[in-house]
């Protein structure tokens, strides 16, 4: 009879081992260390953004207290003030006008999809859906190439149709993975209770699933959000021959070399193109932590 205990005792007693080994003096330390050597660099770029161009030749950004700061650096680079300067307002703008449709367009046609292949029965549903699940190995270099040739032959090359289709087609498969995942722990009483009622797959989709399924599809929006904004190697083949749809990545990449030597510059273009990603993880961290601890536990 005693037996039970015991090994319930001996899974107590694992369990407190493993949480003192993850709460250990060490494991803090080296978690403390791993932060500030990860922060150090980017506080000292953004002390340096507010700095004058005489203040960082002569002296650190650990000395920056100690000299005034300012705000020209900011406008300079985004309204091209100074003499020389690149302007960035266009090209945030372009960021803009691509990543909106290309985080829209994916989650669109990935939950249609993982709602047809979680919810709908039809010839060769898992052949299909295995071959999707397997685009994730292509590489993204050797798609590039033929893609490329594609929207040339098709007459959109240097448009942001290219860039929203070739964003949207590189998301497709680890989003419909992930939201078929997803939708197959809601319980199937639940659709069961809609059709009952009447509804049709549409409406069973609109109204039912794609509630439930926010968190999911707010998760899989930062994460391509965070790649289309900090995406080149998609934006030079494809915008090769138009600049003025340039992203600011692809500005930044320029300005670096016409630029190397003005720092005040650069460090504050560089924190203006992280300024939407950061403010769009911050507004939906919520829905990001639901989305990735959902599944984990039930009841």
């Amino acid at each position: 009879v005693a037996l039970p205990d015991k090994v319930a005792m001996k899974a107590k007693s694992a369990a407190g081992n493993d949480a003192r080994a993850v709460s250990s003096p060490w494991a803090s330390a080296f978690a403390i260390f791993m932060a500030i050597a990860w922060t150090t660099p980017t506080l000292g770029l953004f002390i340096t953004s507010f700095r004058k161009q005489e203040d960082i030749q002569t002296s650190g950004w650990w000395t920056a207290f100690s000299t005034p700061f300012t705000l020209n650096n900011y406008k300079e680079a985004f309204s091209g003030g100074g003499a020389n300067s690149t302007p960035l307002s266009q090209f945030f703008v372009n960021s803009i006008v691509i990543a909106i449709p290309a985080v829209l367009l994916p989650l669109l046609l990935a939950a249609l999809a993982a709602y047809a292949f979680a919810w709908i029965e039809f010839p060769g549903r898992n052949f299909l859906f295995v071959a999707v699940f397997a685009l994730q190995i292509v590489p993204l270099q050797i798609a590039l190439l033929p893609l490329t040739q594609i929207f040339v032959n098709l007459g959109l090359q240097g448009s942001y149709w290219s860039l929203w289709l070739s964003h949207s087609a590189f998301a497709l498969p680890l989003a419909v993975y992930l939201l078929h995942n997803f939708m197959k722990e809601i319980p199937p009483s639940l659709l069961e209770a809609a059709r009952v009622d009447g509804a049709g797959h549409l409406r069973t989709f609109l109204q039912v699933l794609l509630p439930l399924i926010t968190p999911a599809l707010a998760s899989f929006g930062i994460f391509q959000f965070l790649w289309v904004w900090n995406d080149l190697l998609v934006a030079m083949p494809m915008l090769g021959g138009s600049p003025e749809r340039s992203p600011i990545t692809m500005q930044l990449n320029t300005t670096s070399g016409t630029l190397g030597n003005r720092w005040y510059l650069l460090s504050a273009a560089a924190f203006i193109s992280i300024a939407v990603p950061v403010g769009v993880f911050l507004s939906l961290q919520r829905y990001f932590v639901r989305g990735l601890l959902a599944g984990g536990t039930k009841g």
